[in-house]
């Protein structure tokens, strides 16, 4: 499935290289018009991404995400600042399908774990954004990037696995605002590892031999911003290539 993505930073559609939030790109869009065209085009999902929020979960931007809600009819999946139940509910409440959880499964990961419980595997999409070391050990990056979590992709899929894990994203980081290609090798290694997981492919997309790559890697889904934003393809294009289920 194709799941078109907008950042936003203080109410504007950016771009990071890297996760690095001095390396940013602001494009002159407004965020419900553009998430409209990709509705518009087919997408039945749409990924949110509150980096404000990420870096400073006092100042996250949920009244803007509300009025993009109640623009919006297809599918939003939402991730940046999340640290609490509050928070988790309150996004539910104003009408996002799934919320995206990050740093605090590292951090807080048996408090994370009841959230799987009460509301429900399809409610709830792990983050696993992997720094890839010199060993090929997976390590999870926490607060926005800023910092290293200090443990594995693997060890975390099977501290959720028990409580109904089922959606996952995973950026491989040193592809994230790249447009160099998706880390394919990574999406196969995964999915054979754990085939009941949905897994969401994020990172390095370019162009729409990159999105038939990750097609053909076993990723069931596959996060599209900077190359959208840029218009090196459309989303209707995409789609084309990687028809939505």
């Amino acid at each position: 499935m194709i799941i078109p993505a907008i950042d936003l930073i203080d109410g504007q559609v950016v771009r990071l290289y890297q996760g690095d939030y001095n390396q940013q790109t602001t494009f002159a869009l407004s965020p419900l018009s553009q998430l409209q065209s990709y509705q518009a085009q087919g997408a039945q999902w749409l990924h949110i991404v509150d980096l404000t929020g990420a870096k400073d979960p006092d100042l996250r931007q949920t009244a803007l995400i509300a009025e993009l809600v109640n623009g919006l009819k297809a599918n939003i999946q939402v991730g940046g600042g999340i640290r609490s139940e509050a928070q988790v509910a309150e996004l539910l409440e104003i009408g996002v399908k799934r919320v995206v959880i990050g740093s605090l499964a590292v951090k807080e990961t048996a408090l994370v774990q009841s959230w799987f419980t009460k509301y429900g595997s399809d409610a709830i999409c792990l983050a696993l954004d992997v720094n890839i070391n010199e060993e090929g050990e997976k390590i999870v990056a926490v607060s926005g990037w800023q910092s290293g979590g200090g443990k594995t992709l693997e060890s975390l899929v099977e501290a959720f696995t028990p409580y109904g894990l089922k959606h996952a994203l995973v950026t491989d980081i040193s592809r994230d605002g790249t447009l160099k290609g998706s880390n394919t090798e990574l999406y196969q290694e995964i999915a054979q590892l754990y085939p009941d997981i949905t897994w969401q492919a994020s990172g390095g997309i370019a162009t729409l031999e990159d999105v038939a790559a990750v097609r053909d890697s076993g990723a069931n889904g596959i996060i599209i911003g900077k190359a959208l934003l840029i218009e090196n393809f459309s989303v209707e294009e995409a789609i084309q290539c990687w028809p939505n289920a």
